[in-house]
């Protein structure tokens, strides 16, 4: 099986497409890999240094749903119809995988199928699903800082699936837990502080 970085680069700058990327798309791109890739793709965005606004609300509700299904035992992620037409730009699709494709190859390098019962069996997965779940919710938070940790933890846990690295599932969990872990502290500080809370973070993020 070739690597994602080589099918990514085949599929959204070999081949021709059209000038927006469907849900659907992304679909027939996941194939057998459907989930990992799924969150990978889906996670891409708000885990690089590239400003995304507008996308990690849609994208965290996608890896939500997403995890529930691999919650419940699906095998093959499922959308509504009308959901498959949802669409972003091919422009900013390449422009995103122009900056993260060469951080995927270098962990391509380091991955190998090993403790593979960490990210294929049953009760992992549902550990895993819930995870995700939770940095979903936490993308989908509009409070800055609540956006960038988690989606660096769905995006190594869904690499992980595709690779059925348990080792590296063990260290996109570790940043699920830090991401949780930070969207909380914000979100109490909020509540405590109010919206000059927020501004401060806005000034520490420059």
């Amino acid at each position: 099986m070739a690597k994602l970085s080589t099918d990514l680069n085949q599929f959204f700058f070999d081949q021709d497409r059209g000038e927006m990327v469907t849900l659907a798309d992304l679909l027939e791109f996941s194939g057998e890999r459907a989930f990992g890739v799924l969150f990978v793709l889906t996670s891409f965005p708000s885990a690089l240094p590239l400003p995304a606004p507008g996308y990690s609300t849609p994208f965290g509700l996608l890896i939500f749903l997403l995890a529930g299904q691999m919650i419940l035992g699906r095998d093959t992620p499922w959308f509504p119809s009308k959901w498959l037409q949802w669409s972003v730009p091919l422009a900013m699709t390449q422009k995103v995988l122009k900056l993260g494709l060469p951080w995927l190859s270098k962990l391509e390098t380091i991955t190998r199928p090993r403790f593979t019962f960490l990210c294929t069996h049953a009760t992992a997965k549902v550990v895993i699903g819930c995870a995700l779940a939770l940095m979903g919710i936490s993308m989908m938070i509009t409070i800055p800082g609540t956006n960038t940790l988690p989606a660096m933890g769905v995006f190594v846990t869904g690499f992980s699936l595709i690779e059925d690295d348990g080792a590296v599932t063990l260290a996109g969990l570790t940043l699920c837990l830090m991401g949780f872990i930070l969207s909380t502290g914000i979100i109490i500080a909020l509540v405590f502080f109010g919206s000059n809370f927020v501004d401060v973070i806005k000034g520490w993020l420059g």
